[in-house]
C-alpha cells in the first residue's frame, strides 16, 4: 500500500507536519511521525542521506550536529546516529541553498497521507470527563413551571 503513495506527496505531507511541529504546542507526535516516516523512506532506498550540519545552538547546549536528508525535491534534518558521523561528510553549518519549495496542504491531509504510508491508524480521541466541580448548565432544558416544591420545605 505505502508503495502507491507518490514520494512527491510524502515529501509534501512531511513538509507541512515539520512546519506545523515548529509552532505547536505540544509537537512530539508530530515529530514523531516525520522521523518514522524518514527512517521507512532511508530503509526503502526512496530518500538519501546528504552529509551532516551543524545546528544552531539551543540557549541550554553547545553546538551539535544534524543529518540532512533528501526526499524528491525537499530536505530535511535528523537526530544523526554514531554511524552517520562515521560514513557522512562535514557540510559545515546550515547552508540557505537547501531550501524547500512552499506547498500548501492542511496538516490533517498532510497527517492521512503520512498515517496511509506508515500504515498507522490515529488514535481516536477520547472525550475528557468534566472536573469534579463540573456543574452542567440549565440552558436549554425543559423546565417544569411552575417549579414544585423540594422535599425540605416540608419540614418548614
Amino acid at each position: 500500500m505505502s508503495d502507491q503513495l507518490p514520494l512527491q506527496n510524502i515529501a509534501q505531507a512531511i513538509y507541512t507536519i515539520n512546519r506545523h511541529a515548529k509552532t505547536a504546542l505540544e509537537p512530539q507526535h508530530l515529530y514523531t511521525l516525520k522521523k518514522e516516516t524518514i527512517y521507512k523512506l532511508l530503509k526503502e532506498k526512496r530518500a538519501e542521506k546528504i552529509g551532516l550540519h551543524f545546528s544552531k545552538p539551543t540557549k541550554y547546549s553547545n553546538q551539535s550536529s544534524t543529518l540532512l536528508v533528501k526526499i524528491n525535491n525537499y530536505y530535511f534534518h535528523l537526530p544523526p546516529t554514531k554511524n552517520d558521523f562515521k560514513e557522512l561528510k562535514h557540510l559545515g553549518s546550515l547552508d540557505q541553498s537547501y531550501r524547500n519549495p512552499h506547498v500548501k496542504m492542511s496538516l490533517s491531509k498532510a497527517k492521512k497521507i503520512i498515517y496511509q504510508y506508515l500504515n498507522w491508524h490515529p488514535k481516536k480521541r477520547t472525550q475528557q470527563r468534566p472536573s469534579s466541580y463540573y456543574i452542567p448548565s440549565s440552558l436549554g432544558r425543559q423546565m417544569k413551571w411552575p417549579p414544585t416544591r423540594s422535599t425540605r420545605s416540608n419540614f418548614d
